[in-house]
């Protein structure tokens, strides 16, 4: 075995040296590319559960915004109006006018009261009468109980109302037709005519 070259050490040890500097660098390289990989797949995976949570929060509003209007409309959707065109108005001398009116019937089925209600026919006209009626009728023409002021500040449930309007010719009293407006137990006024139309009123309906 010949002597050692000792001339060669430095080149050996600077190759050495070089093969574990590169051999750290890559495995530094590496593990920080797998660490960004994996954060990468973690910032993935919560954006795709951020959008999860998105969607499930939005079906939830959706859903809760269902249940308000539902709730919303419950009690409205529970006043009944039942209207009738009655004729044979008599003048004075008791003689029969060709002139009709209507008489409308105002139910409050729901459980709770309802407030400020009223009856208009066509745009302008209120009801000339106003009684108590007994809900338990079926003959809209029988006769009405007690006489009440206009418009009626409370109808309490399970309780009845009879609108009657003034006279019209019998030509025109279909332009006159009721409209039921009142205000529910949240505070909404509404209105509701001859079409089972119901509508949110607007502040022109306030009493």
């Amino acid at each position: 075995m010949g002597p050692l070259q000792w001339g060669d050490v430095p080149t050996w040890v600077a190759s050495v040296f070089a093969g574990v500097v590169a051999a750290f660098a890559y495995q530094t390289i590496k593990s920080q590319r797998e660490q960004i990989g994996e954060q990468q797949e973690f910032i993935a995976e919560q954006t795709r559960f951020m959008d999860d949570q998105r969607q499930n929060l939005e079906m939830e509003r959706v859903e809760l915004r269902a249940v308000a209007e539902e709730r919303r409309l419950t009690q409205a959707r529970r006043v009944r109006m039942h209207h009738v065109k009655a004729g044979g108005g008599t003048d004075g001398q008791g003689v029969t006018t060709p002139h009709d009116h209507w008489r409308v019937i105002v139910v409050n089925e729901s459980d709770a009261p309802i407030r400020q209600v009223e009856v208009r026919f066509g745009t302008v006209y209120l009801a000339s009468e106003v009684h108590e009626w007994n809900i338990r009728r079926v003959d809209p023409m029988g006769p009405p109980d007690e006489r009440t002021m206009a418009p009626v500040p409370l109808l309490g449930s399970q309780r009845a109302l009879l609108f009657t309007s003034q006279q019209w010719p019998s030509a025109s009293v279909h332009n006159n037709r009721p409209v039921l407006h009142f205000t529910d137990v949240n505070g909404v006024r509404w209105s509701l005519d001859t079409k089972v139309d119901l509508q949110e009123g607007s502040g022109d309906d306030a009493w």
